[in-house]
């Protein structure tokens, strides 16, 4: 996947970009703030994004992610403190809460491509929330 990074803490954008290449997928950009989130989505048009809520021009993470939703592009926040997100997740499929594990990024990101494919057999991994709209896949 071409994936989209809109956070605003450079080490912790680095290290999910790091992640995020690790399993095989492509960063196309990394947005600290609204505006350049929205230049790279139109840009780059990613085929998901991972979004922090709070950015450098404060809680704009929602606002990215609406504009996320209304161009058909999948998406999940990453976020310290997951309250903050609406409840209906602003379209999102669903939240990883910060502080992350490796493993459990991988597990989430794993499952997101699945998911994102049309493939997903199994349960959510217990590091990402999904959103109460999202319908969870069958299982084998």
């Amino acid at each position: 996947m071409r994936i989209l990074i809109v956070e605003d803490e450079a080490l912790l954008a680095l290290e999910l970009e790091y992640e995020v290449e690790s399993a095989g997928h492509d960063v196309i950009a990394q947005a600290p703030s609204y505006k350049v989130a929205v230049e790279a989505i139109e840009r780059e048009r990613p085929d998901f994004a991972f979004v922090d809520i709070h950015l450098l021009d404060g809680p704009r993470g929602v606002d990215v992610g609406q504009y996320l939703c209304e161009r058909g592009i999948p998406y999940v926040f990453v976020s310290g403190n997951i309250r903050r997100i609406p409840e209906d997740f602003a379209g999102a499929l669903g939240a990883i809460e910060k502080p992350y594990t490796m493993n459990g990024l991988q597990n989430a990101l794993s499952y997101l491509d699945d998911l994102v494919r049309g493939v997903a057999t199994t349960a959510p991994p217990p590091s990402l929330v999904m959103s109460p709209s999202q319908p969870l896949p069958k299982t084998l």
